[in-house]
C-alpha cells in the first residue's frame, strides 16, 4: 500500500492534482529535491582545491542530515553533469535553496542546485553513525517524444495510465521499486523511481515493463546512486 497514494498522481501535469483528501495513512509531504549539478568554476578549480571544497561538502551534507533538515542525499556514480541528489524537508524551494547555498561546494561555484517542489510519503528513517552507504539506482521519468499535452483525456492514453500504475503497484510489492514520487511542477521531469536491485541492467529491465515507457511518453534516466543505508526501508 505504500506506493498506492504517491504514485496514483504520477506523471500529473499540477499539484492541483494532490486536492482531494487522502487517508491519514498515505497523506503526502511536500520536500524539495535539489538536484545537484556541475558548477562554473569545477574545471578551473585545480584538483587539491576541488578535493578541500569536496570533503567541505561531504562534512555539511551529513549536518544536515543529522539536523533532519535533509532525509536523504547521495552521489551518483556516474560521470555526468548531475553529481547527485538532496532531498530536504523544506516548505518552500526558497527555504531549501537557503539551506543549499550554504554548502561550501555551492560556494566555490563546483556545484549549483535545481530544486524541484516533490511529493512522496514520508518514508523515510533517521541516518545512523558511522555512515554506511549502498548502490540504489535512481530514475527520473522525464516526458517523452509521445507525450502531448492535453492527451490525458485521451480514453486510449487514461486506460495505458491505469496499466501504469498497476505496474508500479507489481513493482512496489516485490520490494525492489522502494521510493518514488511526482513532482509538484509542470516541467520535463514528472517524477522518480528508485530500484534496490543488482545491477543496473535489472533496474532497466524492470522499468522498462512500464507501459508509458514502452510508448515513450515517459522516458527514464537511470543513475546509480550512493546513499546511507538504512534511511529508506
Amino acid at each position: 500500500m505504500l506506493f498506492r497514494i504517491t504514485l496514483a498522481l504520477l506523471c500529473l501535469p499540477l499539484i492541483a492534482s494532490f486536492a482531494h483528501p487522502q487517508p491519514a495513512e498515505h497523506q503526502l509531504v511536500q520536500f524539495q529535491m535539489a538536484i545537484i549539478k556541475k558548477g562554473p568554476r569545477w574545471d578551473s578549480t585545480t584538483n587539491e582545491e576541488r578535493i578541500a571544497v569536496l570533503q567541505q561538502h561531504v562534512r555539511y551534507s551529513v549536518s544536515l542530515l543529522s539536523s533532519g533538515r535533509e532525509v536523504i542525499a547521495g552521489p551518483f556514480s556516474e560521470a555526468t553533469d548531475i553529481f547527485g541528489i538532496f532531498i530536504l524537508r523544506a516548505i518552500t524551494i526558497a527555504e531549501a535553496k537557503s539551506w543549499i547555498d550554504d554548502d561550501p561546494a555551492v560556494k566555490a561555484g563546483l556545484m549549483v542546485p535545481e530544486i524541484h517542489p516533490w511529493f512522496s510519503e514520508d518514508i523515510f528513517k533517521s541516518v545512523t553513525t558511522p555512515l554506511k552507504m549502498e548502490a540504489l539506482y535512481f530514475g527520473f521519468l522525464k516526458k517523452g517524444t509521445n507525450r502531448k499535452d492535453g492527451d490525458d483525456k485521451n480514453p486510449e492514453i487514461q486506460e495505458l495510465q491505469k496499466a501504469h500504475l498497476a505496474n508500479i503497484n507489481r513493482l512496489a510489492e516485490t520490494k525492489k521499486l522502494v521510493m518514488a514520487g511526482p513532482f509538484g511542477d509542470d516541467g520535463d521531469y514528472r517524477g522518480i523511481f528508485v530500484f534496490r536491485v543488482g545491477s543496473l541492467k535489472e533496474a532497466q529491465e524492470l522499468a522498462a515493463t512500464d507501459p508509458m515507457i514502452k510508448i515513450d511518453r515517459l522516458r527514464l534516466e537511470l543513475h546509480t546512486w550512493q546513499v546511507p543505508v538504512g534511511v529508506i526501508p
